[in-house]
């Protein structure tokens, strides 16, 4: 999941992802990436925001939430300012990426979520060989 307020940002970063074959959603808000997250993080394993968002919640408030209510989704914040050093500890597996990003350290964050996440649904599910022979 992408969420720029940057349309051509946006846009640079999705069609960087879906290079790789991934499936990109985009917002252009932190409340539009809530509102999806909400009936589909179970689909997420990967945020990139921009830590100056639109509205009322920015992308810091954005990775907290996510964090606390999806702590699978892998999140990387970026923005062209330095972070505050004194972020709560719910941020801390939060990684920053300042601009202008290189296009190949996102293609890492974003390939490393989808691997975990695959590693993830294999492990965990019921009819899965490996956990028929981790049970026995």
């Amino acid at each position: 999941m992408i969420v720029e307020a940057d349309e051509e940002l946006r846009a640079l970063a999705v069609a960087l992802l879906e290079e790789t074959d991934l499936r990109v959603v985009e917002a252009a808000s932190a409340e539009q990436a809530l509102q999806y997250l909400r009936f589909n993080a179970g689909d997420v394993a990967f945020l990139f925001s921009d830590v100056k968002l639109p509205c009322v919640m920015d992308g810091v408030d954005l990775a907290r939430t996510v964090r606390l209510k999806w702590p699978w989704i892998r999140t990387l914040l970026t923005s062209g300012a330095p972070l505050e050093e004194d972020l709560d500890k719910v941020l801390r597996q939060v990684r920053f990426m300042p601009k202008p990003w290189r296009p190949l350290e996102v293609l890492i964050e974003a390939e490393k979520a989808a691997a975990s996440s695959r590693y993830k649904t294999i492990v965990t599910h019921p009819d899965t060989e490996v956990v028929r022979a981790l049970r026995a």
